[in-house]
C-alpha cells in the first residue's frame, strides 16, 4: 500500500457514517437503500460515502437486477500500520540525507582537531556527540571506569559527565566488573 493508498484510506474511516457503513458492509452485502434504512442516512448521503469508500478501494460493487450491491474488500483491511510506516519511500531517502547532513554539521560544530569543544546541551545534539564518542570503544572488550576515564579525557576535561551520557543513552554498558560497548 502506497502512501497516497494509505492516506486516502485513513481519511475515509475518519468518518462515523463512512465507518458505519463498513461495519455493516461486514456483516453483509447491501444496497444503498438498505444501508441508508439500516444507519438512519438518506439515500443520496449514503451513495456519497460509498464513493469516497470506493475511490479508497474499501468497497466493491456489483449489479444484481436493478441494484447496485456493495462489498466490503476485506483486502484492503488486511494490512499492518507498521508496514506502512517502515515502507521505503524517496521522501524517506530524503529524511535520512538531512538527518547525514544535520550529525556531520552537529560533529563540526563541536568537534575541533578530534577535541571535544563543548559538551552540548540539546538532548539531540548530545545523542549525537555521545555516539562520535562511543565509536572510541571497542565491542566485546571490558573497561575498566580508569580506562574509560582516560578515553574521554583525551575529548573533553569533564570525563564524568560523558561517561554517565554514554551509559545513560544506552551506548555503554555498566556493572560491577565494569564498562563495555553496547550494540546497537
Amino acid at each position: 500500500m502506497t502512501d497516497q493508498e494509505a492516506l486516502r484510506l485513513f481519511k475515509c474511516l475518519a468518518d462515523q457514517s463512512r465507518l458505519q457503513i463498513l461495519k455493516s458492509l461486514a456483516i453483509e452485502d447491501m444496497d444503498v437503500e438498505r444501508l441508508a434504512d439500516r444507519l438512519d442516512l438518506t439515500p443520496p448521503t449514503v451513495s456519497f460515502h460509498l464513493k469516497k469508500l470506493s475511490e479508497a478501494n474499501a468497497v466493491s460493487s456489483r449489479k444484481e437486477q436493478y441494484y447496485t450491491v456493495y462489498s466490503l474488500r476485506r483486502e484492503t483491511f488486511r494490512f499492518e500500520v507498521l508496514q506502512i510506516l517502515e515502507q521505503r519511500t524517496p521522501e524517506t531517502d530524503r529524511q535520512e540525507e538531512r538527518d547525514k547532513a544535520y550529525r556531520e554539521q552537529t560533529i563540526r560544530s563541536f568537534f575541533v582537531y578530534g577535541k571535544l569543544k563543548s559538551i552540548p546541551v540539546r538532548r539531540k545534539k548530545l545523542r549525537i556527540v555521545l555516539e562520535e564518542l562511543a565509536d572510541a570503544f571497542e565491542f566485546d572488550r571490558r573497561y575498566t571506569e580508569k580506562e574509560v576515564n582516560l578515553i574521554l579525557a583525551e575529548y573533553h576535561d569533564d570525563f564524568c559527565t560523558l561517561r554517565r551520557g554514554l551509559v545513560d543513552e544506552g551506548l555503554l554498558g555498566r556493572d560491577q566488573t565494569g564498562y563495555w560497548r553496547i550494540r546497537q
